[in-house]
């Protein structure tokens, strides 16, 4: 008989006192997985090698220092992820205007977003075992109406991580969310050296606030072709004359595949595939980490550029001018879910 995943619950550290617990889940391949209650945050997927566990994560040795910096270091995202153009929400015909927290935008969330909250965690149980609940009154952020929103995350006896986001409002609002994990499943300091695959033929075109504008661009004979296994190190260097250095995009993913992207090292073997019912990803790598005020457990105290990709998956972006949010509205009482899952794969 299979064994069942079994959940742990640990103290972390404080933040502005208030205690930070670490909920993790492990199953009997020895792959672990570890949130913190603040930001509902991924700390730890931890993967046995030949040689070693490795965590395939990014992660910092302290509470303070994932709201020290811009960079949502594996935090949860919401209530919508992205870029909201002018902070503006229109539903029903009525405007919204909510803090905006990067230039005119509001993004992911704005500054009061599901990754700046303290949630309530628990172990949970399952048909697989353990699970992990973060719970949240979402409140005082702008956005109409109280949202009470339940993220499980699980870990199955054939290395899927799981991830639920289901939420309830008070009044016709927004609901976007996602996870903003940042992946290294190499040795390196950096993911230059790994190989990544996107189910998407085009990206959506940005102004000049990475604002959509409506546009498709394809992505054949363009730095954005991941549709076969592609280098990052090679894809990153075609994109050095930009203002960017890098990627920080949104991909229409072509849903005829229920792994939208997969990311591998080499390496260590590592892979994971990423499985999504949604139409887009975000992808993101790191182009602007700096030294200061990241204190990065891979990099021993420092951050640097390309040390992780995020890949967000999310519900697309209408076109800002059109101020369509029919996409992402949840209606009162009305109860929404979306689910986020990580295929894991390593030579056992």
């Amino acid at each position: 008989m299979m064994q069942k995943v079994r959940g742990t619950v640990s103290d972390f550290d404080e933040y502005q006192g208030h205690k930070i617990q670490k909920l993790s889940l492990t199953n009997a391949n020895g792959v672990t997985l570890s949130l913190l209650t603040l930001g509902a945050t991924i700390y730890e997927i931890l993967v046995p090698t030949k040689s070693e566990t490795h965590n395939i994560v990014l992660n910092y040795y302290n509470s303070k220092d994932y709201l020290a910096n811009p960079f949502y270091i594996c935090m949860a995202i919401g209530r919508t992820a992205g870029r909201i153009m002018d902070g503006q929400v229109v539903l029903n015909g009525q405007i919204t205007q909510l803090p905006q927290n990067e230039g005119t935008t509001t993004l992911h969330g704005g500054p009061d977003g599901f990754n700046s909250q303290i949630w309530q965690g628990k172990i949970v149980q399952t048909a697989m075992g353990d699970a992990i609940e973060m719970s949240h009154l979402q409140t005082g952020d702008g956005y109409p109406g109280e949202m009470q929103v339940k993220i499980i995350y699980t870990l199955s006896p054939d290395d899927v991580v799981g991830i639920k986001y289901t939420a309830a409002s008070t009044a016709d609002t927004v609901f976007n969310p996602t996870q903003h994990v940042y992946f290294n499943l190499g040795l390196d300091d950096t993911i230059t050296g790994q190989m990544l695959k996107i189910n998407a033929a085009h990206i959506q075109e940005l102004d000049q606030n990475k604002i959509p504008t409506g546009k498709q661009i394809l992505v054949e004979h363009t730095p954005f072709d991941f549709q076969q296994p592609t280098n990052l190190g090679t894809a990153i260097k075609e994109m050095n004359g930009t203002t960017e250095k890098g990627f920080d995009d949104i991909f229409v993913v072509n849903n005829d595949q229920k792994i939208i992207a997969e990311l591998a090292d080499p390496q260590t073997k590592i892979s994971v595939g990423i499985e999504s019912d949604r139409n887009g990803l975000v992808m993101f790598t790191a182009n602007s980490f700096t030294q200061d005020q990241m204190n990065l457990i891979r990099t021993k105290g420092v951050g640097e550029p390309y040390e992780g990709i995020a890949l967000e998956p999310q519900t697309l972006s209408k076109a800002g001018s059109t101020r369509d949010f029919s996409a992402i509205e949840l209606k009162t009482d009305k109860e929404k879910s979306y689910t986020i899952k990580y295929h894991l794969h390593y030579e056992k």
